[in-house]
């Protein structure tokens, strides 16, 4: 018998001896398991599914099954034991006119849990006066777990929403708000349907992507076998320790040039680029109007930064608060979503403008995912993202429009931001989309 096996034994045991009013329990690993965390979680049958590794790597979670679920998540705090987490997102547009479809909010309290953190494993339970469910879910594990397949499927057609010239004419008309003082910003995205031969199973995507992007968010949602929403994100939308919460302002974007020199001459460009420092003050001033109100102070880092991923680069600027008591993960979660960096400027206008005018839902896409307890709370922003449908495979992008912004770059940057996910499919898409 495996290590791995020995140990959900012994914790069905303690389940089953566990005296009412319980309400978690943690079994340490002592070995590594001999899997991959991405490996286990696809051979699981029980749903909902989260997967979640932190940013810095230090943290990797898979979540399985459901105590409990919230369509809201504020009705959470009271029932969360001290050292529980519900995990889940919020989406973008769901249970709007334009989307009635997706749900605005989903969070679950797992019945199981599978944590890394930093070289410590444990393996977690959590349980309520129903404890038959928990111990049911735990005899459903599948212990022989094989390592996923490479992503082997082929692209068969790509179709954009919206099509190239329907594009170029939204930047035209944004550009015009911003000119009659509608708004300072829209972030307009792109929906890029990408049929394949085969079907792709949204954990080998993960999987390929979590090998290859890294200084990333990476994660992934399932409802069901059919539905799974993923990506490898660098944006946080905030992590909250107690009072004090971490943010950043992202935005500004330049893409990695062929070898170090071209990289470097990209980098310096984007760092001295009116336009993109512009963008990105905008979305530093939005942030700190939205925290002033919970917050006893904010403070700013003084000079944007360079984050260089896989395919792109970016300008970030990291923005520290220490939040008044007794506010929330909720309430911060309605305070910053959604950032000026995937909505615009005002909030409100620009986000009437996504409304009315970009031609498909966004749902999950450009919202956020993670998890909240009592005491701590960690969201990123969902983009570099996919909506995986069996043989389908839909790819989010969105560009920043501000006074500059020219449609022709912006269609291209679409490009690069998509190539984080797109080029784990196919080195060499058709249609010319970037890889």
């Amino acid at each position: 018998m495996s290590y791995f096996h020995q140990a959900v034994t012994e914790l069905i045991e303690r389940v089953k001896e566990a005296e009412d009013g319980v309400n978690r329990l943690v079994q340490v690993l002592e070995e590594k398991p001999d899997f991959a965390f991405i490996d286990w979680l696809e051979a699981q049958p029980l749903f909902p599914k989260f997967y979640w590794q932190s940013r810095d790597t230090r943290e990797e979670v898979v979540a399985l099954g459901q105590l409990h679920t919230f369509v809201e998540p504020a009705p959470a705090y009271t029932i969360l034991a001290e050292d529980q987490r519900i995990w889940g997102g919020r989406s973008f547009d769901g249970h709007t006119g334009k989307n009635r479809r997706c749900m605005s909010s989903f969070f679950f309290l797992p019945q199981i849990e599978l944590i890394r953190f930093d070289e410590r494993w444990s393996l977690a339970v959590n349980l309520n006066a129903e404890k038959h469910r928990t111990l049911a879910s735990l005899y459903k594990l599948q212990l022989e777990v094989s390592p996923i397949l490479p992503v082997s499927s082929h692209i068969e057609t790509i179709q954009h929403t919206p099509e190239k010239e329907q594009w170029s004419q939204l930047v035209d008309k944004v550009l015009t708000g911003i000119k009659n003082d509608e708004f300072k910003k829209v972030v307009l995205a792109r929906k890029t349907e990408v049929n394949l031969d085969r079907p792709l199973c949204a954990s080998q995507l993960l999987k390929a992507s979590y090998l290859q992007n890294h200084h990333s968010f990476h994660f992934l949602l399932s409802l069901d076998k059919k539905h799974s929403f993923l990506g490898s994100t660098p944006e946080r939308l905030y992590a909250r320790q107690g009072q004090e919460l971490y943010t950043e302002a992202l935005a500004g974007t330049i893409g990695r040039g062929s070898n170090a020199s071209q990289d470097m001459e990209l980098a310096n460009w984007l760092s001295n680029d009116v336009k993109n420092l512009n963008e990105n003050q905008y979305v530093v001033d939005d942030i700190i109007d939205r925290l002033t109100p919970h917050s006893e102070h904010v403070e700013v880092e003084q000079e944007a930064r360079l984050v260089r991923l896989r395919k792109v680069q970016h300008l970030k600027r990291s923005i520290h608060a220490h939040l008044y008591k007794g506010v929330n993960g909720v309430q911060l979660l309605s305070a910053l979503q959604p950032t000026a960096a995937v909505a615009g400027l005002p909030r409100e206008e620009s986000m009437a403008f996504i409304q009315e005018n970009e031609p498909f839902a966004r749902g999950w896409y450009a919202g956020s995912m993670g998890f909240i307890s009592q005491k701590s709370a960690e969201f990123c922003v969902a983009i570099r993202s996919a909506l995986v449908l069996n043989d389908q495979v839909q790819l989010f992008a969105g560009a920043g429009i501000v006074p500059g912004s020219v449609a022709e770059h912006e269609w291209q940057e679409l490009d690069k931001k998509m190539s984080t996910l797109l080029s784990l499919i196919s080195d060499n898409p058709p249609l010319g989309v970037a890889s």
